[in-house]
Order: C-alpha cells, then sequence, then structure tokens
C-alpha cells in the first residue's frame, strides 16, 4: 500500500512535467499505479468495506440473547435460518455493532480541585529485611491536589489491615477528603464495578467516621489513580533503591520518615508545587478528622489455661489472678487489651507476625514458672548441635525423621540426652550401626552404646578441669568467707550410734 506523503510525491512531480515513466522508474512503482494516483490527484481513496452479507440486527440482538452470548450458537442458528455467514465474519460484525461489548471509554479526567478526593491503592515488592527477601504490601494514602502520601508496608493486606491503615493514616495528617478513589477492589466493594460499585455497609460506615466515601472507579481505568501509581513509581525508584532494612518495624518508620518529612517537603519536578505548603492550602477545604474517633479493633473470646495463659496469633499472654473463665480479648492495630467483665486484666503490644511461641508477661510483675499448657517446644537446637556433631549423624537424622512426623520432636530430644550422656566417638559408631540396621528407637541405640562399652576397647573420658579455677573472682571471694559449722552433723551421727 502506497502511503498518503508518496502520493502527494507523485502527483506533485506529474504537475511539474515529469513522464510516467520517469516517475515510475524513480519511485519504483508500475506506471500503471502512477496514472491510477495522478487521476485521484494524489489523494487517498475512502473506500469503506462493504459486506456482501447484510443481516437484521433486531434479529442478532434476539439471538445473543437467546444464546446467552455464545458465538458459536449464534452462528449455528443463522446456519439453520438459511443466512451462509462465515464465522470470523459474525464475530466482527457483533463487535462493530457493539453487541454483547461495551466500546471502550476514555478515562474520566478530574481537574485537581482543593479538597475534593484522596486515593487509595496497594502493590507487592520484594524486600530485603534482615538476610531474607520478603513479598510485602504497601499501602499507599495521595490526597490529588496537594500531593500528600502517607506509606505504609504490611506482609499480608486484607479488610482489618485496610481499617487499621485509614485511622493511623488520616488522624497522622489530621484531615480528610469527602472522597476516596479506589480500585475495584472486594475489601471494600459488595458488588458491581466503576459507578455501579456497592460498598459493603461495613466499610460505608467505618469511612462515615472520618468523613469520607468510598467510589470504584471505572474497569481498567487504573489512570484514575494516577497519583497511587506515580507514587508507586516513586517508592520503587527512590525508596527503596540503596537502603537496608532490619525488621518490619524499621522499614515502616524508614518508610514513614520518607513519606511525610522527605516528599512532603521536596517539590514537585514539572510544577515546582511543594506538598507541604499545598497542604496547608488544602486543609480549609478538608474535613478535619474528630480526636475522639475510636480506632477499629476485633473482638474475640479466649479461655484462659490451667496456668494463666490466654493463645492468641500463636503467642501466649499470662494474666494475673487465679480463676479460669472466658475472656475478652480485644485486637487493635498495634494493641492487644484483656478484659474480663468490662475490666482490663492486661495490655500487650502486639509483636511481628513472624514472631510465635512466644510468651509475654505485663509490665512490673515476676515472671510465672510454668510454662503454657499447649505451647509448642521447637527443637531447632538440639537438631543443629547434633548435625554438626558428624556428617554420620547427620545422615541419620535424615533417615530417621520426617518434618511432618508429630514425633519427631520427642525423638531428637532422647537422641540429644544421649548425646550429651556418651562420647562422641562411642555415640557416632552407636548412631551409624543404628542406621546400617535401620533402628529408629533411641533405647535400642542406647543399648549398642552399653554393648560397645563393656567391649574393654573403650577409654572413658577424663573431665576436663580448667587449672585457672584459682583466679577467678568467685573462688577468691569464698577462699576469705567463714568457716562452715557442722556440728549439726557431729550431734546427728552421735544420736545415730546411740
Amino acid at each position: 500500500m502506497i502511503g498518503p506523503d508518496k502520493r502527494k510525491s507523485i502527483y506533485c512531480m506529474s504537475q511539474e512535467g515529469m513522464s510516467i515513466r520517469e516517475i515510475a522508474q524513480s519511485l519504483n512503482v508500475s506506471p500503471t499505479t502512477v496514472v491510477k494516483i495522478v487521476h485521484q490527484k494524489g489523494e487517498t481513496p475512502g473506500l469503506p468495506r462493504k459486506d456482501k452479507i447484510e443481516i437484521d440486527l433486531e434479529l442478532l440482538r434476539q439471538l445473543y440473547t437467546e444464546c446467552n452470548g455464545y458465538t458459536q450458537r449464534i452462528y449455528e442458528r443463522l446456519c439453520e435460518k438459511g443466512t451462509s455467514i462465515g464465522y470470523s465474519t459474525l464475530s466482527r460484525f457483533l463487535r462493530d455493532n457493539e453487541i454483547g461489548t461495551i466500546k471502550k471509554q476514555r478515562c474520566e479526567q478530574v481537574a485537581d480541585i482543593p479538597g475534593a478526593e484522596m486515593q487509595h491503592d496497594t502493590t507487592i515488592y520484594k524486600v530485603k529485611i534482615g538476610d531474607k527477601q520478603y513479598k510485602v504490601v504497601a499501602s499507599v494514602l495521595y490526597f490529588r491536589y496537594s500531593k500528600i502520601r502517607y506509606l505504609k508496608f504490611y506482609r499480608s493486606f486484607n479488610r482489618w489491615n485496610m481499617k487499621c491503615f485509614f485511622h493511623e493514616a488520616l488522624v497522622f495528617l489530621g484531615y480528610s477528603a469527602p472522597i476516596c478513589i479506589i480500585d475495584n477492589t472486594n475489601l471494600a466493594r459488595l458488588r458491581g464495578t466503576g459507578k455501579n460499585a456497592v460498598i459493603t455497609s461495613e466499610m460505608e460506615f467505618f469511612a462515615k467516621q472520618y468523613g469520607f466515601a468510598f467510589r470504584c472507579h471505572e474497569l481498567n481505568h487504573p489512570n484514575r489513580k494516577a497519583g497511587n501509581e506515580r507514587s508507586f513509581f516513586t517508592v520503587e525508584t527512590n525508596f527503596l533503591p540503596g537502603r537496608s532494612f532490619e525488621t518490619m518495624e524499621d522499614l515502616n518508620q524508614q518508610a514513614l520518615d520518607w513519606a511525610t518529612i522527605k516528599m512532603r517537603n521536596r517539590a514537585v519536578a514539572k510544577t515546582g508545587l511543594i506538598p507541604a505548603k499545598a497542604f496547608e492550602h488544602e486543609q480549609f477545604y478538608l474535613i478535619k478528622i474528630s480526636p475522639h474517633v475510636l480506632p477499629p479493633y476485633l473482638e474475640h473470646e479466649r479461655f484462659t489455661d490451667q496456668y494463666g495463659y490466654v493463645s492468641f496469633a500463636g503467642n501466649f499472654y499470662w494474666i494475673p489472678g487465679s480463676r479460669r473463665e472466658i475472656l475478652t480479648v480485644l485486637q487493635f492495630s498495634n494493641l492487644l487489651k484483656i478484659f474480663r467483665h468490662r475490666h482490663m486484666l492486661g495490655e500487650y503490644e502486639l509483636p511481628e507476625d513472624i514472631v510465635k511461641n512466644q510468651k509475654f508477661y505485663p509490665k512490673g510483675q515476676s515472671k510465672p514458672e510454668r510454662e503454657p499448657e499447649n505451647r509448642k517446644r521447637p527443637t531447632t537446637q538440639e537438631e543443629s548441635a547434633l548435625r554438626n556433631s558428624a556428617i554420620e549423624v547427620a545422615q541419620y537424622l535424615d533417615f530417621a525423621t520426617k518434618p511432618s512426623d508429630p514425633a519427631k520432636h520427642r525423638f531428637i530430644r532422647q537422641l540429644y540426652a544421649l548425646y550429651k550422656k556418651l562420647d562422641l566417638r562411642i555415640f557416632i559408631e552407636s548412631v551409624k550401626r543404628a542406621h546400617h540396621y535401620s533402628i529408629t528407637n533411641v533405647r535400642i541405640i542406647e543399648s549398642i552404646a552399653i554393648y560397645k562399652i563393656k567391649e574393654g576397647n573403650t577409654e572413658m573420658p577424663q573431665a576436663q578441669i580448667d587449672q585457672e579455677f584459682e583466679n577467678r573472682d568467685s573462688y577468691l571471694e569464698g577462699k576469705f568467707s567463714g568457716e562452715v559449722d557442722l556440728s549439726f552433723y557431729d550431734k546427728l551421727m552421735e544420736e545415730q550410734d546411740e
């Protein structure tokens, strides 16, 4: 196909007096084509495609409804009615006449009006925390006019975390916009999309406390919240590179400083707008957050075990008292409050999500002696010591233990106890023999060790005594202490003789 520029060139060359043959040779076009283009005065002919087959649109819409939108079935019904049409032609005809499809619309363009709206969205990053890579969810609240941001990371993000994030962000900023643009997420949306989306009653009531309402943008129109999309790009290119994070708390503290201090006072590249100053102006149009708004919380019921512990999220919290009864546990974003009949028994700071199987006590009280009833006792240290003792022992553990076996920990504790009692050489030989005969009973391994000792080829290990013990502070302190009164034992011996 010859483009419009080339067509104009051919026509201009013809008007300047060049022959058809010269034009064809210079532009590598056939003479017939040159004659046709000159006849058309260099214009591109607009010849719309005309279908040879004409189908009644009302009939096609009726068949689309009857066949539930399945094109293959519509094609079969048309053939039954005597209409000969290709399947691809039918598909194109349906698309061109927007039967069953909605023509894509442009994204809504909204002016930057002070106090008009804010935007919220999330995205996933891979972040190195400590020595490991973790998938974390970044949540950003963005004010469209002033470009103010609030950023926080989560290990997972659900409706509960969404509530906690909005409360924390809006209380920190002190103001809220009347509209919050979100995508068509199920965290806040009940059904429908875009302007037809219905927000869940739970999230609608939550938003009313802060003076705003959720509104979903149209499907596949993420540019409607372009401020959030740009914020995620800035996080990826400006916040994460060149920074190290020890813990999740460290990551969120650095994110808070970056979003609310550095980016707040950094001028926007094109307009030169400083978000902090723009936010001062926008505050007159925003809704001020009440200082009495209650933070979101979840209510749970828990029983205390026989030693006074309440289990929650894989950890154990000790409650003072002597009774065992049902307690009410209120879970806040970073706190745990435990009540008995509206009387608070204890308040604890929630640990990181990765912290499990730990005990927590009220501040200022002595630690209880007993362990929680259902606390797990891991054997990571014992297994590591056994595997590091010898290659043969590590190979035996691979054979004798399975990760999903509930008896694994008991077996490792028994084998570790035997390892501490025996000489290392005897222990390794006993384990090798047990591995050879596929023995997984620690008592039999102990019997093998006793048999080897009775053979007489084994020397008992000598106790290792540090000859510098006389120079220790504890030894010197006891050296000059008074003599111990042992007269009580002398009298006891005399009474036994009588």
